[in-house]
């Protein structure tokens, strides 16, 4: 990428497709550092400080969320072809996302909950005129249109926001680089007597051990630091949000939930048979921010409507 040699501010251009608005909030985490940003580019549309309908041309565009509606990808189009650089931003631009769940459940299962008999709101009726329609699929970003920077994670860390943004300016590759979030960790791996997977609500984990090694279910090792690894360290076990590794996407029959098995079962006495039907069983959570890839949904290892099937018929 040639370098900015102009002092002209950079043009950004920001879209929030089918998301939760979180990446929007994480350009306001900058706090201080917000104001480098703000001398470098100007910011032309961001639909949550902005009222700008249409889309003027800019060289940078940040796209959040994922394609879930006909207005999505009539959304996505039109940032490709009135920005230079599109960035997917956001886990749910990167691979689907949460939203991405919705490739397990039809369209009338998901308005049946939301509208025909939402408990929240009380409602009993479908929209007709005011909701774009669904696609047929949830699709990350660029299986509809051409993307040339990839910033996933849940959202991204303020950190690598910022970086991203000034490397588009200076003209540099971002610093980003390959490592999980058990990286950034603190806690020890080592070998123990734990023989049973626990829940989140099975005590207090000891805040010096991996939580590997005490029977939690943590996606840590499998998962792309974007983070700066958070959860693990105040106590809690990561869930996956930036995305799996690019060992377990790139490579066909490397997965998330055997390579969690072989760690866990390694460092503890918990069959490796036990911890895969653990995690197939809680698939919709376990692979919830990377489903609609189809660097995961395409693997011949990921099987999730089986593991559904079999997760119900485990209650009856």
């Amino acid at each position: 990428m040639s370098e900015n040699t102009t002092k002209e501010p950079v043009t950004v251009n920001l879209e929030w497709l089918s998301d939760c608005g979180g990446c929007h909030v994480a350009v306001v985490d900058l706090h201080e550092k917000i104001e480098k940003v703000l001398q470098a580019v100007s910011i032309q549309r961001c639909p949550v400080l902005t009222d700008i309908k249409g889309y003027p041309h800019a060289r940078v565009g940040l796209v959040s969320g994922a394609i879930r509606t006909e207005h999505d990808r009539h959304a996505a189009e039109a940032m490709r072809e009135n920005c230079d650089l599109v960035i997917a931003w956001g886990s749910c631009a990167v691979y689907g996302g949460i939203v991405g769940a919705g490739i397990v459940h039809s369209r009338n299962e998901i308005f049946d909950t939301v509208y025909n008999n939402c408990k929240t709101t009380g409602t009993h009726t479908s929209p007709s005129v005011e909701v774009s329609p669904l696609e047929k699929f949830v699709t990350p970003l660029d299986e509809i249109i051409d993307v040339d920077m990839y910033l996933p994670g849940c959202p991204p860390h303020p950190a690598f926001v910022f970086d991203a943004l000034i490397s588009l300016v200076e003209g540099r590759t971002p610093k980003a680089n390959k490592r999980s979030v058990c990286g950034r960790c603190n806690r020890v791996m080592k070998k123990t007597s734990t023989d049973s997977i626990k829940s989140s609500s099975s005590g207090i984990p000891d805040p010096a051990l991996c939580f590997l090694s005490q029977g939690y279910i943590c996606m840590g090792s499998v998962t792309l630091d974007r983070c700066l690894a958070p959860c693990p360290t105040n106590g809690v076990v990561c869930t996956g949000c930036a995305g799996a590794t690019m060992q377990v996407l790139t490579e066909p029959n490397r997965d998330i939930r055997t390579e969690i098995a072989d760690r866990m079962s390694r460092i503890t006495r918990i069959p490796r048979q036990a911890i895969v039907t653990e995690i197939e069983r809680t698939a919709k959570s376990h692979y919830s921010y990377t489903m609609a890839s189809s660097m995961i949904g395409e693997k011949p290892t990921f099987l999730i409507n089986k593991w559904l099937k079999d997760a119900e018929a485990s209650y009856e």
